[in-house]
């Protein structure tokens, strides 16, 4: 197993700090800094001034 492989949490813990691309199932996509998630893989996400917290059900992809 690589280091990316895994569990989704712990790719996703991994992941805080760094700039991701989430996709959601209506087709929008968000793009910033993976500032936190929780165990429903509910993500909070900044980019520069703005914060968004988008449901983990309504997410397709999560891609570095």
């Amino acid at each position: 197993m690589s280091e990316t492989d895994g569990r989704p949490l712990d790719v996703l813990e991994q992941a805080v700090g760094e700039t991701v691309t989430v996709h959601l199932k209506d087709g929008e996509q968000f793009q910033g800094e993976l500032a936190g998630y929780d165990q429903h893989m509910n993500l909070v996400i900044e980019a520069g001034e703005d914060t968004t917290i988008i449901r983990g059900d309504n997410v397709v992809t999560i891609s570095l």
